[in-house]
């Protein structure tokens, strides 16, 4: 397969695609990307740039659109089994070809050239740089994952890698928005009990419901993990439904992708 040579932004643009290039003052040797339901060959509610296997997947599509996006990037992405947990995979080596994906909602590593990813469809995807370009990592953190500590885990393991907390760099990727993601008690409960300043990201919105304010939620954690230079989260998937999948607006949908990784050195 042939890789672009071309600039990230630059490549994404000839090809005549609206994925996203994180807009973060990470350095230039991070690379990071966010797919959108365009620009591959899959069809009804996969239509057309679905990347995940849940559901009624269409396998010739979703290896079509898996290896059109490999040529955008500089190796193929480590994927996860995502499980709406809080485990995170340290990354020091591609897995051997044919291996299971780890069992994790989140990968950090400091190696060149290897690729972290999440899929997402609602979700937060939450990217991470160290501000030297010394580590990267990525979290999907859903509500149940959010509530649960992915962030703090994702966080406590980038500081395993030598990268502490004041100098990383988040960036929220696209996410169900404010506008659009009502909850019940469990959800309220879930932030609000431990920590009762969550209760600013929940508007009331009918007896028991209200509208959860994810990226805000998900900027509390950070803020409370020691994290201070955050972007992003002004994407909402259930809104903006020509750009992205949402899984709750269609249930039975196709995946976007978030991934980040350290760009390989140039040979001399």
């Amino acid at each position: 397969m042939k890789r672009t040579r071309l600039p990230l932004r630059a490549a994404i643009r000839d090809a005549g695609l609206d994925w996203i290039v994180p807009d973060w003052p990470a350095p230039a040797e991070i690379g990071a990307l966010v797919t959108t339901r365009h620009g591959g060959p899959g069809t009804g509610a996969q239509a057309s740039m679905n990347l995940g296997r849940d559901g009624d997947h269409e396998p010739a599509a979703l290896a079509a659109n898996r290896h059109r996006l490999d040529a955008f990037l500089p190796a193929t992405p480590v994927w996860l089994d995502q499980v709406h947990g809080t485990a995170v995979a340290t990354l020091d080596r591609v897995p051997a070809p044919g291996a299971p994906p780890p069992i994790a909602d989140a990968a950090v590593t400091r190696e060149r050239g290897i690729v972290c990813a999440v899929l997402t469809a609602d979700c937060l995807p939450v990217l991470f740089a160290e501000r030297r370009g010394n580590a990267v990592g990525i979290a999907h953190a859903g509500w149940r994952g959010l509530a649960a500590g992915i962030v703090e885990s994702t966080v406590a393991a980038m500081r395993g890698l030598g990268a502490h907390p004041r100098d990383l760099l988040a960036w929220l990727g696209p996410g169900i928005g404010p506008e659009a993601f009502e909850v019940g008690g469990e959800v309220h409960a879930a932030f609000c009990d431990c920590d009762p300043a969550a209760a600013s990201c929940f508007v009331p919105h009918g007896p028991g419901k209200w509208r959860a304010d994810l990226a805000g939620l998900a900027r509390r954690r950070l803020a409370a993990a020691g994290v201070p230079h955050v972007s992003g989260g002004d994407y909402c998937t259930y809104r903006d439904a020509t750009r992205f999948f949402s899984h709750r607006r269609e249930r039975a949908t196709g995946r976007m992708a978030a991934l980040v990784w350290r760009a390989a050195l140039a040979p001399p």
